[in-house]
């Protein structure tokens, strides 16, 4: 059984209470629901991670290196600063998609330039919460697909 890790950067676990009118009044845990939800279904595994701490994340992302198959990251502010995550993630060796709840390209012109976009495998952003669901159905048809081809 394959196995997704979702990890959620600064600020995530204020969803429904920071910036509703960009963000949504969705809680993060209702996104995480929504993901085992889905998950289940397809016969994936899924583990959660938020923090606040670049380290935290840059931390867990070698810890648990060779221990999952994808890894869907919402950075937060961390896509436009972090050379470290970045770095964490080249290392990790492992498919990538970058999600974002806003529309990063269509928000203010420090917000355009993301770090992860050019090692992930795909970026999803602008729908919302459903940011997340997307890019999970997206990463187990990649899983999938690329698993039938290794055979």
């Amino acid at each position: 059984m394959p196995t997704v890790l979702v990890i959620h950067g600064p600020n995530l676990n204020m969803l429904g209470v920071r910036e509703p009118e960009i963000y949504g009044k969705t809680t993060l845990t209702s996104v995480n629901k929504s993901l085992e939800t889905v998950a289940k279904k397809a016969n994936v595994s899924i583990k959660f991670f938020q923090s606040n701490y670049e380290g935290e994340i840059i931390d867990l992302i070698q810890r648990l290196y060779k221990k999952v198959d994808l890894i869907i990251i919402n950075p937060g502010g961390l896509t436009h600063t972090s050379v470290s995550l970045r770095d964490a993630l080249i290392a990790a060796n492992t498919p990538i998609i970058e999600v974002h709840i806003s529309n990063i390209y269509a928000r203010e012109e420090f917000r355009r330039k993301s770090l992860i976009s050019d090692i992930a495998i795909g970026t999803i952003s602008g729908f919302g919460t459903k940011s997340y669901v997307f890019a999970l159905m997206a990463g187990i048809d990649f899983l999938k697909t690329n698993s039938k081809q290794k055979k």
